[in-house]
């Protein structure tokens, strides 16, 4: 409940809207125990063609009439409650007491009937046809205002549910943003879709349940048992008699429910999952012809989502009916006690006290009628069971997204990034995801100021895990890494992602424009300076000649209306336009065509003179790029030195070499 409470939070922020959203619950309230308070006149006064008048005069002489016969009786028990023994005193004492309340009840009676006269005199017709005329305008009339008051309890409901939702989504977004690399290996895409998702809906579902109808009901009960006290308290409290068992059931219940909706969440994210894999890797799916296997593996996650479903629908229906049971035991328990008192003109059950008058067949139709207008409402918070504890599991899910923190973070003092440095230093630096599988391992080695360093070596060597290592995507969990004397953990990370920049081997475009993917992380960029990086890049003729709305052509989602040439180089001309004093280059010409790996190859000797470039590659064209070469294998670096140096001394290079000659022959 820690997390709802937080997202209720929230959502009190908008205290006008939360205010106006429990004013018009409350006067919906009112109407509707208004509206059966009308029941009352109705069957006392139209049913028996009487007026208004007429009934509170006959009131007035009842409860005079009535307190006369009572005190005459008080008078007549107190004198032989004077000579009596003192057995029989007690005895007289205790009728006594019974008169004596039963006195101050018709007063009080008197005095309403008195309080009541001249107003009715005043404002409603003496004539009894009239009369309920005038009960039936005026019950249409509360009908309608009570109306309005639930269409403006609807729309602003909507309006801080919607807002609440928009400033979590937000929020979600945000903190997506800042996570860690490594927690989105960690947290697939399909689960984390489906916190934007399913999840966020269930807490909207939630809000929705709690400030509309767990809010409006509950008035509703208030504004009828209130009602119901007004004729008799005694008899109400005798009638709830059963409410805490109906509380522990429900209890138990929403306990079942919330366990239910959390595991079909987390049902529901794995479904997302393999949606989300199957739909990106529908190529592969075909290719290989695993239609079948998807099937199934799409089945069983679906059929663990059926049963979560059914086991939430069962508690679900399971609550109507047995709530709905204890509510009408409720009332027949009222009933019953009613009867005895209306038929037998009491004000006491067996020996309890439960009317101070007795009551009359109008206001105990009146007295029950109320109570069906509160079990109604009763009834229909036990059908928001479901949608609260879904709510609730829902934010067990969010907010402990929203409070994890990243590891990677600006430091509390941060240092400029140097205009100007003369190394990069990796000192003994080790690195690894988990500390049973190390993948850096005592790296040592320097980068020069102005330096071409190409970085080669077998696959899963850890090259790609070193250059993310720069731009801080991970810290490594021993040794530093430092620009000159100052450790890369000291510069903010925003100047420090600045001063490195990074084209990687599956350039990432957005569902927008070539020029606004262009200016990607510059976009105080004027054109000129984007069409001058574009053609750095060797991509502003094909832009211009071959896309049919030239720089504002939808690439398309991940630039799906690109070549993989042109992706390349639209990402390159990011980079370019960023000019960072690093780049980083990981294995970005290895799935590209032979033209377009000599235009970027052009692109990039002009790029990196007098620039500090790393990069990873197997390309011997990309080799002769470089002043020095490292080489890695296993972790570690294997050596490092010029072609010339390492063809002579290095067997793991002369194989690279070898095989890549062979590739290309």
């Amino acid at each position: 409940m820690k997390n709802f409470r937080r997202a209720v939070s929230m959502a009190l922020q908008y205290r006008w809207n939360v205010t106006a959203v429990v004013i018009s619950a409350v006067a919906v309230a009112v109407f509707w125990g208004g509206n059966i308070g009308a029941l009352y006149p109705i069957v006392e006064v139209a049913f028996q063609g009487r007026t208004l008048q007429q009934w509170v005069d006959d009131e007035i002489d009842k409860a005079t009439e009535k307190t006369r016969e009572l005190s005459e009786e008080i008078a007549r028990l107190e004198t032989l409650a004077a000579d009596a023994d003192r057995k029989e005193a007690g005895r007289l004492q205790d009728q006594l007491g019974m008169l004596r309340n039963r006195w101050e009840a018709e007063q009080t009676a008197l005095g309403w009937a008195n309080w009541l006269k001249p107003k009715i005199t005043r404002w409603f017709p003496n004539d009894a046809f009239q009369t309920v005329v005038m009960i039936v305008v005026v019950l249409m009339i509360a009908t309608a205002a009570k109306n309005a008051f639930i269409f403006s309890n609807l729309i602003l409901l909507e309006r801080l549910v919607q807002l609440v939702a928009f400033d979590i989504r937000k929020e979600l977004y945000h903190h997506t943003l800042r996570m860690d690399l490594s927690e989105f290996g960690e947290q697939r895409v399909g689960p984390l879709m489906s916190r934007f998702n399913m999840d966020l809906q269930c807490l909207s579902t939630g809000l929705r349940c709690l400030f509309g109808k767990a809010m409006l009901e509950p008035f509703k009960a208030i504004a009828c048992l209130a009602g119901a006290a007004f004729i008799s308290w005694r008899l109400l409290l005798f009638t709830l008699l059963l409410t805490p068992l109906t509380a522990l059931l429900i209890r138990t219940l929403a306990r079942s429910i919330k366990r239910a909706n959390r595991r079909a969440m987390e049902e529901n994210a794995q479904l997302m999952n393999v949606l989300s894999e199957a739909f990106h890797g529908m190529q592969t799916v075909k290719a290989f012809t695993m239609e079948k296997h998807e099937r199934l593996r799409f089945h069983v996650v679906s059929k663990k989502c059926l049963r979560k479903a059914t086991r939430i629908a069962f508690y679900n229906a399971l609550t109507k009916p047995s709530t709905e049971l204890l509510g009408l035991a409720m009332i027949f328990t009222a009933l019953i006690a009613g009867a005895h008192l209306v038929l037998n003109q009491e004000t006491h059950l067996l020996g309890i006290r439960l009317t101070d008058r007795p009551i009359s067949v109008a206001a105990l139709l009146l007295f029950f009628g109320l109570l069906v207008g509160a079990s109604d409402p009763a009834r229909r918070l036990s059908d928001l069971l479901n949608g609260l504890q879904a709510g609730v599991a829902a934010a067990d899910r969010l907010f402990p997204l929203l409070n994890r923190q990243p590891k990677i973070a600006d430091p509390q003092d941060p240092k400029p990034i140097p205009h100007s440095f003369m190394r990069l230093s990796f000192e003994r630096v080790h690195f690894h995801y988990t500390p049973e599988q190390p993948v850096l391992q005592d790296l040592d080695f320097q980068v020069r100021a102005g330096e071409t360093m190409c970085i080669v070596g077998p696959n899963g060597c850890g090259k790609s895990t070193l250059v993310g290592l720069l731009p801080r995507f991970h810290d490594p969990v021993g040794g530093r890494i430092r620009v000159d004397e100052i450790d890369l953990q000291q510069f903010r990370l925003r100047d420090l992602r600045k001063f490195v920049g990074m084209v990687s081997q599956t350039a990432v475009l957005f569902d927008d424009t070539v020029y606004n993917n262009i200016r990607y992380g510059a976009w105080q960029a004027t054109p000129e300076q984007v069409y001058q990086a574009a053609e750095r890049a060797h991509a502003h003729r094909f832009i211009l000649e071959s896309l049919e709305h030239g720089y504002e052509t939808n690439v398309g989602s991940g630039g799906s209306k690109l070549s993989g040439g042109q992706r390349q180089r639209i990402a390159l001309a990011r980079v370019i336009l960023r000019d960072p004093q690093v780049l980083i280059l990981d294995e970005a010409t290895s799935q590209i065509d032979l033209e377009s790996e000599q235009l970027i190859h052009r692109a990039l000797e002009q790029f990196i003179q007098n620039r500090t470039a790393i990069i990873i590659t197997h390309r011997l064209s990309t080799l002769e790029l470089a002043d020095r070469i490292l080489v890695m294998e296993a972790g570690r670096v294997a050596d490092l030195g010029t072609h010339q140096e390492l063809i002579a001394r290095c067997d793991l290079y002369r194989r690279l070499h070898d095989i890549q000659l062979r590739q290309t022959a």
